[in-house]
């Protein structure tokens, strides 16, 4: 298998951190990208995305993105396949994968059931859900998200085997021009 960016994506606590870091470690020469990274670097000034996103927080939410393609094509050109997960719904999936210029580059759509999501936003640590519901982000992921690359219903995989599921279809269904 020759290297590759992968790109994953789906709503919160859809199983995309734990996804990715199962299958980076199933690659050789594999980097685990968390986008979410570069929100956190802001100590000062940040502007949370929510229901309804002040100018601010989608200008944060631009440059989060550009970083991270950024840096996944860095890492692709220093040799190493790349797994990129964060949270890219609606027309912001567009956008990004016209900001990564790596090839071959392969979209993953993580899309849960929201109500297995519900059961795994309770028993984590943190809360990813503020003013919205997993519900409300599924319904803008499944209206506004363009329908390309490898949709996987991962509600009753663990993590083990969607990473299984990515690395046997994604080469296949998953790869986008």
């Amino acid at each position: 298998m020759s290297k590759a960016v992968y790109l994953l994506t789906g709503i919160s606590a859809a199983g995309k951190s734990t996804v990715a870091q199962e299958l980076a470690e199933s690659l050789p020469s594999a980097v685990h990208l968390r986008g979410d990274l570069f929100r956190k670097m802001v100590v000062t000034g940040r502007h949370e995305m929510s229901a309804e996103p002040t100018p601010e927080a989608i200008a944060q939410l631009r440059l989060r993105y550009r970083l991270a393609a950024s840096c996944a094509d860095e890492y692709f050109e220093a040799g190493f396949s790349v797994v990129y997960q964060d949270v890219i719904l609606g027309p912001y999936l567009n956008e990004v994968l016209g900001m990564l210029r790596s090839r071959p580059l392969i979209v993953v759509v993580l899309a849960p059931d929201p109500a297995v999501v519900g059961e795994r936003e309770r028993g984590r640590a943190k809360s990813a859900y503020v003013g919205y519901t997993p519900e409300m982000m599924d319904a803008e992921l499944r209206r506004n998200t363009q329908q390309f690359g490898l949709w996987l219903d991962s509600s009753r995989q663990t993590p083990a085997e969607t990473a299984a599921e990515i690395l046997s279809r994604g080469w296949r269904e998953g790869q986008v021009p």
